[in-house]
């Protein structure tokens, strides 16, 4: 190879996600757009962890790993068996992320291995603490850096938490945190459930991660000033942590779904679908979807089914009865129903062709941030209906930014929680699709979003700042 080919090829970026799809997608949508940057050709090293939780995770890596067979090498991660008794959490998914934390020091001979060296490392923000002192082990420097799959909102929350942990036992019910910076202040009843319970996995995980980001050379988030212009200010500009500074903050969205993404041999299903779609006036449909791995209990399926059949609207509504995808009885004959003026899905669906079909208009979501992005790229607005994590202070940035609205009475509608009756979502639904100011913001935000990411945008601005950083590190 000649001496200019070993210059283009010398940026090496590893990538290292966490579990589920939420933190696995962006990852690999982050992978495709740095693969994308032609100013400096990189290559790419993709941690896989085994095993995967999911089946979708499984094939998306497949699938990902084949469209770029020349520039991303796959590098298997082999866990420590953990022993169930001892996990913090009984969720599948948090066991993982615990399990990866606890054999993360696995991590230095590995990288050490690797030719040519690293110049960056990018990981799951979920992998602070175990991942630092992994690549601190190093007989060379790496730059570390952590990619964000939550909002630049929830990130304050992140970022403080080790310091109001101890305020939030005396919030009553009805009070707010105040983050500097932030406003309107975090409603008590938005902060996630795990970390009101200071003996929680996810509680040990935000004390222990959040004071170590100032360690980071940067933080990568999936969001853009258009949507969350006040907290990416206030999270660039020392407000919010003003004692640790943070690292640079990146705003490298919005990320959008990838070619590589679609399922193949989807012909039958999705054409049928997409055939249904067709047939619909321009935004008539409401597309339902609480996600990759959320499951609604029995009693609430049935009061959704109820509330799209009395709102009168349109619907396109995928359906989740298990946590995780391996556990789904898939019967072929029932993947796709049609219902009157509505389909039923029982299946994973490609759901930024959907929210992107002329004919979407609005789009009922328990708010993973995601989801939130995709919406916002195709102009769609949102019917908030948050069910964990951080979803409620997601749903606060879509209210906040216009694009849609939110009954906080609702709760958290997911697990054993309150039931919500199908007049009430029939009524929010016809609330939603009437509304004309969520859907003209909605418009307006999803044009500043392709700005964001057209040539000379703000994604692009964020990317190339960050790769000249990359090369410096073996010039």
């Amino acid at each position: 190879m000649s001496d200019s080919g070993d210059f283009l090829h010398k940026t090496h970026v590893v990538l290292f996600p966490s579990a589920g799809m939420g933190h696995l997608t962006p990852f690999l949508r982050l992978a495709a757009l740095l693969l994308s940057q032609n100013h400096c050709p990189l290559t790419l090293t993709l941690i896989t962890t085994h095993p995967t939780v999911s089946l979708a995770e499984s094939s998306l890596i497949t699938r990902f790993l084949s469209a770029f067979p020349d520039r991303v090498s796959e590098l298997e991660f082999h866990l420590l068996p953990l022993d169930p008794s001892t996990a913090k959490s009984t969720d599948p998914f948090f066991v993982r992320f615990e399990a990866i934390r606890r054999s993360a020091y696995l991590l230095t001979p590995l990288l050490s291995s690797l030719c040519p060296p690293p110049s960056a490392i990018i990981f799951d923000i979920s992998l602070i603490s175990p991942v630092i002192l992994a690549v601190e082990s190093l007989p060379f420097h790496l730059p570390a850096y952590v990619l964000v799959t939550t909002s630049a909102r929830m990130l304050s929350l992140f970022a403080s938490y080790h310091k109001l942990a101890s305020s939030l036992t005396e919030l009553t019910d009805d009070g707010v945190l105040e983050i500097p910076g932030i406003s309107p202040p975090i409603s008590k009843s938005s902060i996630p459930p795990l970390l009101l319970n200071p003996n929680s996995f996810f509680s040990s995980l935000f004390l222990d991660d959040g004071p170590k980001l100032k360690n980071l050379n940067g933080i990568l988030i999936n969001s853009f000033e258009e949507l969350e212009a006040e907290a990416l200010g206030a999270l660039n500009g020392g407000k919010v942590s003003t004692a640790d500074r943070l690292p640079p903050i990146f705003s490298v969205g919005p990320f959008v779904p990838c070619e590589f993404e679609k399922l193949q041999g989807d012909v039958g299903d999705g054409d049928r679908l997409k055939r249904w779609l067709d047939e619909q006036p321009d935004g008539s449909v409401v597309y339902v979807s609480f996600g990759s791995r959320t499951a609604l209990s029995t009693e609430q399926i049935g009061e959704v089914g109820e509330g799209l059949v009395r709102s009168g609207v349109r619907f396109l509504w995928v359906v989740k009865e298990k946590l995780v995808d391996r556990e789904e009885e898939e019967d072929e004959g029932n993947l796709v129903k049609v219902k009157g003026r509505g389909v039923v899905v029982r299946r994973w669906v490609e759901q930024g062709e959907i929210l992107g079909h002329k004919a979407v208009g609005g789009f009922v979501s328990h708010c993973g941030w995601n989801s939130v992005v995709e919406a916002a790229w195709n102009g769609v607005r949102v019917l908030a209906w948050p069910l964990n994590g951080d979803q409620k202070v997601n749903a606060e940035v879509v209210v906040r930014s216009g694009v849609g609205i939110w009954d906080k009475t609702w709760g958290w509608g997911g697990g054993d929680r309150i039931v919500v009756k199908g007049q009430m979502i029939a009524d929010k639904i016809r609330e939603l699709m009437e509304s004309e100011d969520p859907r003209v913001e909605a418009e307006r935000v999803g044009g500043e979003a392709k700005r964001a990411a057209g040539a000379g945008g703000g994604r692009d601005k964020m990317f190339k700042q960050l790769i000249e950083n990359w090369k410096k590190q073996h010039a």
